[in-house]
């Protein structure tokens, strides 16, 4: 039996600093913590070399494949009966969005990474060495990102973690990139982000472009009316369970054997999906017999439900749902 490429993926990243010095890849990695946690845009490559590139893997590929995935994973349970021909990651660097592709749509599709960084290429390619399919399907190709050129047409395009580098003027020219891209009735474009505040007001704006672009939403809200959220009032954003490996632990300094990762992101198809009634938009606060769901609802609205023992089969379900799945009122 095959492994999973998650599997696969975690195997490949385990040698990955092999060779580098530990004080070298703490440097890089303290580098590009003040990089993506700082504020302001830049027109040049983060990832600068190796030592980088390798960092950012260790550091930050982990969470990015866990965040996408789910992202990805919402997208399929909104059009169960669709699966991508192709795909195109922008921005796509060592390719976390490429290996969640792989992990929720199995099988060989034509794929294009876009970057601007070399080194992130080609370690992308190194990495996806690792599994048979990837090894031949996918183009690591370097480009500009927030250029005007249009991009090749395809059924799946993905923006996870870019839109933060960019200026106004380019991320725009990006997202609209993507929707050009995304023309054909079978096409979907799936942005994510940092479950930030700022985060989400980019998420917010690329969903508004798409939705003038002719797109469906189809996760994670049950509509494509506007964000019921008051501006500056609160955030919308989920939580991704990411398994931590001893590298992992040892690269970013935890001892948990887990962190959880926090992002945003938008998935809106060319096609009518099929999204569920309502999504859970927080945490569920479970007390004695009750469970408060939050939930954003179909007709555009944000709600609390509380869903009891008398509830009988939803008070069980109740218990078990996880923040960010989909909910039957």
């Amino acid at each position: 039996m095959n492994a999973q490429p998650s599997e696969v993926l975690r195997s490949a990243l385990a040698g990955l600093l092999d060779g580098l010095p530990p004080s070298q890849a703490a440097r890089a990695v303290d580098r590009l913590i003040a990089n993506y946690r700082g504020t302001t845009p830049t027109d040049a490559p983060i990832l600068r070399d190796r030592a980088d590139v390798a960092a950012y893997a260790a550091y930050r590929m982990p969470a990015t494949f866990e965040a996408v995935t789910s992202a990805l994973g919402a997208l399929a349970d909104a059009a169960p009966e669709w699966a991508p021909g192709g795909h195109l990651d922008i921005g796509g660097g060592t390719g976390a969005a490429v290996w969640a592709a792989h992990e929720v749509f199995p099988g060989t599709r034509p794929t294009t990474v876009l970057d601007w960084s070399e080194p992130a290429l080609a370690l992308g390619r190194e990495l996806a060495a690792a599994d048979a399919e990837l090894t031949t399907s996918v183009d690591w190709r370097r480009a500009r990102i927030g250029t005007h050129d249009q991009l090749p047409a395809t059924d799946l395009v993905t923006i996870s973690y870019v839109l933060k580098e960019l200026t106004d003027t380019d991320r725009a020219t990006v997202v609209d990139a993507a929707a050009q891209a995304a023309r054909s009735e079978r096409a979907a474009v799936v942005v994510i982000e940092p479950g930030t505040p700022d985060g989400y007001t980019r998420i917010i704006e690329a969903r508004d472009r798409l939705v003038a672009a002719g797109f469906h939403i189809a996760a994670p809200c049950p509509h494509s009316a506007p964000c019921p959220i008051a501006p500056g009032a609160d955030w919308c954003h989920f939580s991704a369970r990411v398994a931590r490996s001893s590298l992992h632990r040892q690269v970013k300094g935890g001892s948990l054997a887990y962190e959880d990762e926090k992002f945003a992101y938008v998935a809106a198809t060319r096609f009518p999906p099929e999204p569920p009634s309502a999504r859970i938009v927080r945490r569920p606060q479970i007390r004695k017999g009750q469970v408060l769901l939050d939930l954003c609802e179909a007709e555009g609205a944000l709600t609390r439900v509380t869903v009891t023992k008398k509830h009988g089969e939803a008070y069980k379900a109740a218990r078990n749902v996880s923040w960010g799945e989909g909910w039957t009122p």
